[in-house]
C-alpha cells in the first residue's frame, strides 16, 4: 500500500529569546517561550525532512545561503557565562537544498549567493536546542538582505513557497520587539507603544492575505513601530515567513509579555 503524501508544512516566525537566555539561571523570563518553543514540532503535521531558517543576524549585500553540510555554531552574543559558549547543536547542512532555494530564488528573479564555511548564528540554534533537540533535521540557513526592504524579504519568502508542499519547514525567527537599550534596561516608557504595535502586528498577520502583505511593507508606519524597532533586522524574518505563506491566513500563535513588553509569533497554513 502506497504511503500517504506528506501534508504541507507551515511557515512560522517564532521568538529566539535573548541571546543564550534559555541556558541561564533567569528565573520564570523566558519560560513562557521555553514552552512555547518545546511544543513547536508537535504543532506541525509531521517531521520536516528539512528546514529552511531565517534568523535576524545575519545580513549580506545578496541574499545567501549555507551550503555546508556539517555547519558549525557561531557564538555571536557577549558577555555571557562561559558555559553558553559550549552549547552543541550539530545539526547536518543540506547542499542540495541550498541549491534549490538558489534556483527558486533564480527563477523568480532574485539574486543569491552561497556559504559553504558559514554556521548556524544564536537565532538559529537557541530556539532549535528547545524546539528540535534531536538536531536531526538538515538545516539551511538564509541571510537576510542588507537593504531591509520588507517587499523584497516578502518576494523572497514567495519565491520559497514551493518547498513546503515537498515537507521542509521554513522558519523565520526574531523578535515582534527589538528595542534592546530600552528591553534590558526595563524601561516602562516603551510598554504601551510594543503592546500597540503588537496589537497592530497581529491585526495585520491575521487579515486577508493581500492586506497582510500592503500592512507589512508599510510596517513602519504601525503605532509604536520605530520605538519597538528603532531597526528592524529581527522584523524583517516575520516578511519571508509571511511571503512564503501564499493565500494562508495568518495566527498567533504566541503571545507573551517579557520584560514589560508584548511579543508575539506567527504560524501561516
Amino acid at each position: 500500500m502506497p504511503h500517504p503524501s506528506p501534508k504541507k508544512q507551515p511557515s512560522l516566525f517564532i521568538p529566539h529569546g535573548g541571546g543564550p537566555c534559555f541556558f541561564m539561571d533567569w528565573p520564570q523570563t523566558w519560560d513562557h517561550m521555553a514552552a512555547f518553543l518545546r511544543g513547536l514540532a508537535g504543532s506541525l503535521p509531521q517531521k520536516p525532512d528539512a528546514i529552511v531558517v531565517v534568523s535576524g543576524h545575519w545580513e549580506e549585500q545578496s541574499v545567501t545561503v549555507t551550503s555546508g553540510l556539517h555547519p558549525n555554531l557561531i557564538y555571536d552574543y557577549y558577555g555571557f557565562p562561559p558555559h553558553t559558549y559550549a552549547l552543541q547543536y550539530p545539526a547536518p547542512g543540506n547542499p542540495a537544498l541550498a541549491q534549490r532555494v538558489r534556483m527558486l530564488l533564480e527563477d523568480a528573479g532574485i539574486a543569491s549567493a552561497e556559504n559553504a564555511q558559514r554556521g548556524f548564528d544564536h537565532g538559529v540554534f537557541i530556539p532549535f536546542m528547545l524546539a528540535f533537540p534531536q538536531a536531526d533535521i538538515p538545516i539551511v540557513e538564509l541571510s537576510l538582505q542588507a537593504d531591509l526592504d520588507p517587499a523584497a524579504h516578502l518576494a523572497i519568502g514567495a519565491a520559497l513557497a514551493p518547498l513546503r508542499a515537498n515537507n521542509v519547514l521554513i522558519v523565520s525567527t526574531g523578535l515582534s520587539y527589538h528595542n534592546l537599550s530600552h528591553f534590558m534596561n526595563g524601561s516602562p516608557l516603551t510598554d504601551q507603544p510594543a503592546k500597540e504595535f503588537d496589537a497592530w502586528l497581529t491585526r495585520t498577520v491575521c487579515a486577508p492575505p493581500p492586506e497582510r502583505t500592503l500592512g507589512l511593507v508599510q510596517w513602519a508606519q504601525a503605532p509604536g513601530a520605530r520605538v519597538c524597532h528603532p531597526r528592524e533586522e529581527h522584523l524583517l524574518p516575520l516578511m519571508v515567513a509571511a511571503g512564503a505563506a501564499g493565500q494562508d491566513h495568518g495566527q498567533q500563535i504566541y503571545s507573551d509579555t517579557v520584560l514589560g513588553k508584548a511579543l508575539s509569533g506567527y504560524r501561516f497554513g
